[in-house]
């Protein structure tokens, strides 16, 4: 299942439990991911995975990867916070493939992804 999470209104923020299905993209994620690009005709993005990454259906990842691809140009920072190492690595190393800056994080440093994707270490 995903859950909007409390978030700035700058950034679009989701917790990841149990099973992920194609159908929590379609009516949670995309929807909330669409209306900020509306607003602010950018992207930010948090996605605490607070599951095994073996609990995505292959159709969840297949609406990610759309998802992505949809909004290829409107990407400006996506944090991935999970304890899953190779999902931290893969995510880190996506910003050489994608526009945008993107991020993994353990789930302690969960504030600090959140004040990233927000911005707010800009502000200070």
């Amino acid at each position: 299942m995903i859950e909007i999470i409390r978030a700035p209104e700058n950034v679009a923020a989701f917790r990841a439990s149990g099973e992920v299905t194609a159908d929590d993209y379609k009516t949670v994620l995309v929807p909330e991911v669409t209306k900020l690009v509306k607003r602010r005709d950018e992207i930010n993005f948090l996605f605490l995975i607070d599951t095994e990454i073996k609990n995505f259906t292959a159709q969840a990842w297949m609406e990610d990867a759309l998802l992505g691809l949809k909004n290829l140009g409107k990407w400006n920072r996506a944090a991935i916070v999970t304890d899953n190492e190779r999902a931290i690595s893969f995510t880190n190393g996506f910003s050489l493939f994608a526009p945008g800056e993107f991020r993994g994080y353990r789930k302690e440093a969960f504030d600090e992804a959140l004040n990233w994707v927000h911005g707010y270490e800009q502000n200070r």
